[in-house]
């Protein structure tokens, strides 16, 4: 074999080696990006269940701090009531 023999032999197996590893980058990074946009729809849906959820914990609250609901509490739990106007007396400067 002569020696452009020899090079043209070695520059077809460097390109060939080449050809492969940019096909199997190819595949890697296709493999990945199917791996991560799993990963995205997983964290889509975990953010709209948490975005649920905050707005049933924002309804709640609503509810919880309403004057009815509080007197109701106060009246039935805490065994509380409003005072006798005799017994109120306004303090003022």
């Amino acid at each position: 074999m002569s020696h452009s023999g020899r090079w043209t032999a070695l520059a077809v197996a460097v390109l060939w080696l080449a050809v492969l590893a940019s096909a199997a980058g190819a595949i890697w990074s296709r493999h990945r990006s199917r791996e991560l946009f799993v990963e995205l729809e997983q964290l889509n849906r975990q953010r709209d269940s948490l975005e649920v959820e905050w707005g049933q914990l924002q309804l709640e609250q609503s509810a919880w701090s309403t004057h009815a609901f509080v007197e109701r509490v106060a009246t039935t739990r805490l065994n509380m009531g409003t005072p006798d106007p005799e017994r109120i007396r306004v303090v003022g400067p």
